[in-house]
């Protein structure tokens, strides 16, 4: 990986049917599908995005939201320098779960990672049960990144993405970058064609 490249693991957490994997295909390949079937385990995909003049690798792990796949959560959050925690608007109980997800990730997970609160299902205003007011809430009093969104219509994806994005730390010493400085590079002798 050169200077002007990093790579981040980026997790989203939340129960199952809140619109994860949705979000995830609406970021990676701007698709959308009605039906989704069930993520088994964790789907893998990578986006790259240019913020400034850098590169920004993102490793999306997508997980089951089932709760017989809790247990390998903290597998996939291990190492990951972001997260997205998805709740459904029209669902209280998801509301409830995704923030039971972020004390595990404020407790368990990387002490860096950076987190995203997102109030999915945007679309479905008319059946809202959960209040923007409420999650921006939560979210200002834990210090997380807010966003409500639609992975229907498209509705702050990108956004929510870019904005975790900015706030990802800049790496210097990354296992694919392993540099050694010259040991004085003053002295270092000019070559010269001639």
């Amino acid at each position: 990986m050169d200077d002007d490249s990093q790579e981040y693991k980026l997790v989203l957490l939340g129960e199952s049917s809140v619109g994860k994997s949705s979000l995830v295909l609406r970021y990676c390949k701007d698709q959308f599908f009605d039906s989704q079937e069930p993520t088994i385990g964790a789907a893998f995909l990578t986006q790259a995005v240019q913020f400034n003049d850098l590169e920004i690798k993102l490793q999306i792990w997508d997980t089951a939201g089932q709760e017989r796949y809790h247990s390998l959560a903290p597998m996939y959050y291990k190492g990951a320098s972001a997260a997205i925690v998805v709740y459904d608007i029209t669902n209280p109980t998801s509301f409830d779960r995704a923030k039971q997800w972020v004390n595990e990730l404020q407790s368990n997970g990387p002490p860096d990672i950076v987190i995203a609160f997102a109030g999915n299902k945007f679309d479905l205003e008319s059946r809202r049960k959960v209040e923007a007011r409420d999650g921006e809430a939560y979210a200002n009093n834990q210090g997380l990144i807010f966003m409500e969104t639609s992975a229907k219509t498209g509705y702050n994806v990108d956004d929510i993405f870019f904005k975790l994005t900015t706030k990802l730390p800049k790496k210097t010493n990354t296992p694919n970058s392993f540099h050694i400085p010259d040991a004085n590079p003053i002295d270092k002798p000019k070559k010269s064609c001639c």
